[in-house]
């Protein structure tokens, strides 16, 4: 693993992905403290769980859209959906309240 400062990677950002396309992991530091590690997604590496499982946290975390986990994941939403299903992730996630509201807007007292 190559480790670049913010420095580095603003004077050479192509060499981040030269790294990458050569299948090196980078680290990226500031003040000596890691901001960013890039880790590549080639090099007949098989990524697919990775990327899933990345894509399962980030979206369970409520970092990233159902549809850019399904991006990052290299799946369809509706392959996403049933993933997160599998690891007991809720897809629809109400706001309090916000059911009794629906309910109501459809003429069902809770």
């Amino acid at each position: 693993m190559h480790t670049l400062t913010t420095e580095d990677l603003s004077r050479q950002p192509q060499r981040l992905l030269d790294e990458a396309a050569r299948g090196e992991a980078s680290l990226v530091t500031r003040a000596g403290e890691p901001v960013l590690l890039a880790v590549p997604l080639v090099g007949g590496v098989d990524t697919s769980a990775v990327r899933l499982e990345l894509a399962a946290r980030l979206y369970d975390s409520q970092q990233i859209s159902l549809g850019v986990a399904a991006r990052i994941a290299g799946l369809s939403y509706g392959e996403m959906i049933d993933a997160l299903g599998e690891r007991g992730i809720a897809t629809i996630r109400l706001e309090p309240g916000e059911l009794e509201r629906e309910l109501a807007a459809f003429g069902q007292p809770r």
